[in-house]
């Protein structure tokens, strides 16, 4: 009769010892029915083989927080920094040597030589001196007719425009008139991006010869799927990584700002939101390039997140494990909110002064899967 009153005191002590355990709180409307149900599928890791396997605890307090949405984009040049070259009158082309895509030009070098020599109607810059010293002529003479009343004003006028009209002409080619033709100038600083014609091609005037770019304002146009709608007012800045170089380049460092963002989806051809970015283009990247984009929101403080590595999914739903004592854990499922790509921020299941399973929480899950107990006496 004493032995069976010895057996049952020792088994109510050992179950009360899983009821509180070192470390853990009780939280405000939590039920004394709650804290005895607590013990049930907690599972026995000893302190020495998780240590063996990596499993490593750290506390949760909260911190600022910054979501990040991992896309893809690309690297844009902007509006006006990249302008046509176009043909001032119709003639053969020739380039300056060594002229190729990719090759750095300076504003007002010559990039392109148009020649009439030999075509019908000879050289263009040639008829227009012509025309304007004729106009000249023409127009030097009306001003002493008028003077003597010999024609009317209307006939002034018009010998009038005839002649700045020639002048304009006459002017706008022979700016660039050279002895083997008429030299086209860039008009801006950059490296030529694409030609569009080839040496010995006949261009017409206004043709389009080639492309300029300058490479020291770009923009980054990020396509985020429409599910992040919601979040896309609150992101700031940007991070991208380009694929000739592995650099996570950061739009902060590069005087970036963010300039739009889509609220209309093209259901026929994307599901995707364009965000746009501009930047300073201090680090030598290539306009053109796609890129790996980590969109960065606003800085929540006192947020509740934790490493990636501590999460583990079953039929989607999310579960972290919380060390009751050195020996002793506990699964809790958590709700999850934004992640940075490294850390989770989570919604609903943890507090402060938690303990979890920050690395081996894999390890932990499988112990769980063979050693789960309704209850064990813990170490104190």
């Amino acid at each position: 009769m004493k032995a069976n009153i010895i057996l049952t005191a020792a088994a109510a002590l050992l179950l009360a010892a899983c009821h509180h355990h070192p470390g853990e709180k009780q939280h405000a409307g939590e039920s004394a029915t709650h804290a005895e149900e607590t013990h049930i599928g907690e599972i026995v890791f000893p302190r020495a083989k998780a240590e063996a396997v990596g499993v490593k605890v750290g506390e949760v307090q909260p911190r600022p927080f910054r979501e990040v949405i991992r896309t893809s984009g690309q690297i844009l040049p902007a509006p006006d920094s990249e302008v046509t070259v176009s043909a001032t009158i119709g003639g053969i082309v020739s380039f300056p040597p060594c002229m190729t895509e990719g090759m750095p030009v300076s504003k007002g070098a010559t990039v392109a030589t148009l020649s009439s020599a030999g075509m019908e109607g000879g050289a263009p810059a040639e008829r227009a001196k012509v025309a304007y010293e004729t106009a000249l002529r023409n127009y030097q003479r009306a001003q002493k007719l008028l003077n003597e009343q010999i024609i009317s004003q209307k006939e002034y006028n018009d010998l009038r425009a005839a002649y700045e009209n020639a002048r304009i002409a006459y002017q706008s080619v022979a700016v660039g008139s050279t002895g083997n033709g008429q030299a086209v100038a860039s008009p801006i600083d950059g490296y030529v991006k694409q030609c569009l014609v080839r040496e010995g091609d006949y261009a017409a005037a206004g043709q389009a010869l080639m492309t300029v770019t300058s490479t020291r304002q770009l923009r980054l146009r990020a396509d985020v799927p429409a599910k992040y709608y919601p979040r896309l007012h609150g992101i700031t800045s940007a991070r991208f990584e380009t694929p000739y170089d592995h650099r996570v380049h950061s739009l902060d460092s590069l005087d970036g700002q963010r300039l739009a963002y889509g609220r209309t989806v093209d259901t026929e051809t994307s599901f995707y939101l364009p965000v746009t970015f501009s930047f300073n283009n201090r680090e030598d990247i290539l306009p053109g390039s796609y890129a790996t984009v980590y969109l960065l929101g606003e800085i929540e403080d006192n947020a509740i997140a934790v490493p990636r590595s501590a999460l583990t999914e079953e039929q989607g739903t999310y579960f972290v494990y919380i060390q009751l004592d050195d020996n002793c854990y506990r699964k809790q499922e958590v709700t999850l909110g934004p992640t940075n790509g490294i850390e989770t921020r989570i919604l609903r299941g943890l507090h402060p002064g938690d303990r979890i399973v920050t690395q081996g929480a894999y390890h932990v899950k499988l112990a769980g899967a063979t050693s789960a107990i309704p209850a064990h006496s813990h170490e104190h």
